[in-house]
This record gives C-alpha cells, structure tokens and sequence, in this order.
C-alpha cells in the first residue's frame, strides 16, 4: 500500500497488538492482500526506521503468502520494541498477529 486514505481506512478493521507492532486488518476489494508499514519518528533516527521496515518486509514476504487472508489490507505500526527483536521472534509474532486478525 502506498496512499494515505488506505493506511487511514485501515484503522477501523481488526486491530492486534503485539510487543513489537500493532497489525491492523480491514478487507478489500482488490483480490489480494496487500501490506504497509509504518515507522515513526519515535523509533529512531532514518537509518533506524530504514532497517526496522526493510526487517518487516522480509518477515511479510515470507509469512503473507502463507498466513494472510485474500482480499485485506494489513498495516504494521511498528513499535520501539521493534529495532532490537530477534528476528525470529519478529516471525513469530507477525504470524500471530496474522493468524489473530484472520479470526478476528
């Protein structure tokens, strides 16, 4: 996702917090899933944020074909816990997250 009105008409979906992120859900009508993060300021300095989202990417192309439904958007608001998570917890928790919103 890459317009502000998606990112804003994502907040009144399923919301799921985690330790290191919020995931918020809301369907589509798009066909497929489709996926944006935000990191503020409050993270860190823009090398900080780069690699916080470059981290969250990877972990969505590995786990949105797999855990995510079709036909929703999915916004990650990552939190400061984020910049130091292993990154297999970061897994872990996204597919949580995921498999959480799909329920909810």
């Amino acid at each position: 996702m890459r317009k502000r009105a998606d990112f804003v008409r994502a907040r009144s979906g399923v919301r799921v917090q985690k330790s290191g992120f919020t995931l918020q859900s809301l369907p589509n009508d798009q066909g497929f899933a489709r996926v944006g993060v935000t990191v503020t300021k409050k993270i860190g300095n823009a090398v900080v944020r780069n690699r916080v989202k470059r981290r969250f990417r990877a972990a969505v192309r590995e786990l949105v074909p797999l855990h995510a439904s079709p036909s929703h958007d999915y916004v990650i608001i990552a939190r400061g816990r984020a910049r130091r998570m292993p990154y297999p917890l970061l897994l872990d928790e996204l597919r949580a997250a995921l498999l959480e919103a799909r329920e909810g």
